[in-house]
């Protein structure tokens, strides 16, 4: 390729008048979904109700893949329903010959049904393979699919899944596309309100990884001053490459632009884009067909190899790391690094428990190719950012001894202490981890009350001393220095990995199923809960893909009258609650205590309201884009001032002042 970037050959479809009935491939029936949806859409919590939208909106990026759709609409409207819109071919509505009905009453209603299992319709897809739509249906009250095809409107509506009417003809259209707009079953879904923010995030990701595509998303359930709907539009000319900028936007890069990479190889379609930067985290993202595939696969295999096989070849032949005493390491080339990795493969093998690994043996040799050939160009024909970044290498290779040393230091001092665990720590006295709960509390006055206040058969209780390291902007060795850091690792039970396996959290010995972060509901205890969520996103973030951490609800107020009391959690709870202690009467005769800290309650309020399993409210965390996810904690915590001003600027109206 000789520094230019390869060619990419997108084998589109026949056009339009080859998609047809005939193009819809029948595999089984639709019985199971209702009965087994966390089978199909992982749970019924708020991330498989998002999860609805991302499998309707995968149907329109395919059409966008195979050529025919230019433009997505995603609207929450104001009952939390969902419509879709795009510009693409439209659901064909002809009669489907196997079936004996509508093709379009097909696509929505029979489970493994649709274009995309017919080669010729689309030679990539995304979503979960033919299950989206027809899934979507099932798990929906309602949902109404609006056809605009040659000049002609058609409709169908169904119910929980079952088509209230054939397929009709409503009129005549200038139009060309398919509208689905679908209401989430509140039998089925633990909660059914939709949030703007997790959409938009993922609408942001679809444009970065399919350059070339309009998404709009609007929310009915919101106007702004001015009298309009909020709303975005995402729209990214440069691909990945923009995608490696905004997730870097909030770090320093080490050089001027990404290194961009594109090709196909045996009709597999790679793209590449990375950005060093000087922090000193690796965020590889991976992606097939859209799918963000977070315990990565063969094609992030192949971006590693060919990164650590091209840049240790060219150090070695220029000598760079003649000055160094240890042995270089893969991992050393992919410290400060951000990458996404994306690849377009005809028919992906997903492995791992959350099928989200790509298992594809042959990816792995077309993304090592295509990338280590134009890395290779690069690092020759730019050799002053070559050798920037390899002084960063160099740099990376001395902490990870020293890393390696205060890692083994910190197991080391945990065998030496007999149970090996923190003095600090108070210990349940259960030993299944099944039921366990550790509670990480800010400061010891807070911990003493949470241990007299606890269960202590299955509670235990860890006090943080003030703030906790900020590991975003640590280097690794000093991360394991840190005492409440080392306290965490010893408590938990988990070990730490080495560099040469990715530094792979072991979490066999996990002594919690429950890790609950419990600090003051004031602007400090916000903040040392973010501090934590950094670090466990940073360093353990297996704990926080397994469900295993949370955050406890404390209230914020305690309302009371005589002997009556009531504790909120909000201000419409507290204005509520005081309205029904007054009974009509004086307001003012209504005592209202603001808890700033869990320290101003006793042991028996803080069981009562946040510890005790019968009656608190615990959040838990989840990822629902590790990219995002990276942005946000680089933003909040990282050195770079001016994204987080505009953040805290944006997010104001949210903001809560504490007096």
């Amino acid at each position: 390729m000789s520094g230019e970037t390869a060619e990419i050959i997108m084998e589109n479809t026949t056009k339009s008048k080859d998609y047809s009935a005939s193009s819809i491939q029948v595999l089984e029936g639709l019985e199971a979904v209702r009965k087994r949806p966390a089978m199909y859409i992982g749970d019924t919590g708020l991330k498989g109700l998002h999860h609805l939208v991302y499998e309707v909106v995968d149907n329109s990026i395919d059409e966008a893949l195979a050529g025919y759709c230019k433009n997505i609409f995603v609207t929450i409207l104001p009952d939390n329903s969902i419509s879709v819109k795009d510009d693409g071919r439209g659901i064909p509505v002809d009669m489907h010959e196997k079936e004996g009905v509508s093709a379009l009453q097909v696509v929505m209603t029979v489970l493994h049904a649709g274009g995309k299992f017919d080669k010729d319709s689309y030679k990539v897809s995304g979503g979960l393979h033919g299950v989206g739509v027809s899934c979507v249906n099932g798990l929906s009250s309602h949902l109404t699919a609006e056809v605009h095809l040659n000049g002609k409107k058609y409709m169908q509506e169904y119910a929980e899944g079952k088509p209230l009417y054939p397929v009709k003809e409503t009129g005549i259209t200038d139009y060309r596309g398919t509208i689905v707009t679908f209401k989430p079953d509140g039998t089925i879904f633990e909660q059914t309100v939709y949030s703007f923010d997790t959409l938009a995030a993922r609408l942001r990701e679809l444009s970065f990884l399919n350059k070339g595509i309009h998404l709009t998303i609007t929310d009915e359930r919101e106007i702004d001053a001015e009298g309009k709907f909020l709303s975005q539009h995402f729209h990214s000319e440069g691909g990945l490459v923009e995608f490696v900028k905004y997730l870097d936007s909030t770090r320093e890069p080490l050089v001027p632009d990404p290194i961009w990479v594109e090709g196909s190889r045996d009709n597999i379609i790679v793209e590449v884009a990375l950005q060093y930067n000087t922090s000193y985290a690796e965020n590889v993202h991976s992606y097939v067909n859209n799918i963000n595939t977070i315990e990565g696969g063969t094609h992030v295999a192949g971006f590693r190899r060919a990164l650590t096989r091209t840049f240790k070849s060219f150090g070695e032949k220029n000598k760079m790391f003649e000055k160094l005493k240890i042995e270089i390491n893969g991992d050393d080339f992919r410290e400060g690094l951000t990458a996404i990795v994306s690849v377009k493969v005809p028919e992906p093998q997903f492995e791992g428990q959350t099928k989200t690994k790509l298992g594809n043996n042959e990816v792995a040799g077309a993304v090592e190719q295509i990338f280590g050939e134009v890395l290779e160009h690069f690092l020759e024909e730019n050799p002053r950012q070559a050798k920037i970044i390899f002084d960063k290498v160099v740099l990376a290779a001395t902490a990870r001894h020293a890393a390696r040393k205060a890692r083994e230091m910190v197991q080391r001092k945990g065998a030496l202490s007999g149970s090996g665990l923190p003095g600090k720590l108070a210990d349940c006295s259960s030993k299944n981890k099944d039921e366990s709960e550790l509670f990480l509390v800010e400061g010891d006055s807070a911990g003493g009350t949470a241990k007299q206040g606890r269960d202590r058969h299955f509670q235990a209780i860890l006090p943080l001393r003030g703030k906790i390291l900020n590991v975003e902007k640590a280097m690794e060795y000093k991360i394991y220095e840190n005492e409440e850091i080392r306290n965490l690792f010893t408590a938990l039970g988990v070990k730490i990995g080495t560099a040469e396996d990715n530094k792979a959290l072991d979490i066999t010995h996990l002594r919690y199923n429950k890790v609950v972060i419990m600090c003051d509901a004031d602007v400090d205890g916000s903040h040392i809960t973010t501090l934590i969520l950094t670090f466990f996103f940073r360093y353990m973030k297996a704990l926080v893909e397994n469900g295993n951490i949370y955050i406890a609800q404390p209230p914020l107020y305690l309302v009371k009258k005589g002997k009556e009391q009531t504790y909120c959690w909000n201000d419409t709870q507290r204005e509520t609650a005081v309205k029904e202690l007054a009974k009509g009467g004086n307001e003012s005769t209504v005592h209202v205590q603001r808890y700033k800290g869990l320290g101003e309650m006793n042991a028996e309020q803080l069981w009562e309201t946040t510890m005790n399993p019968n009656t608190r409210t615990l959040r838990r965390i989840t990822i629902d884009s590790a990219a995002e996810a990276d942005y946000i904690f680089s933003m909040l915590m990282g050195d770079e001032v001016p994204p987080r001003r505009e953040f805290i600027e944006s997010h104001a109206k949210f903001a809560k002042i504490d007096v």
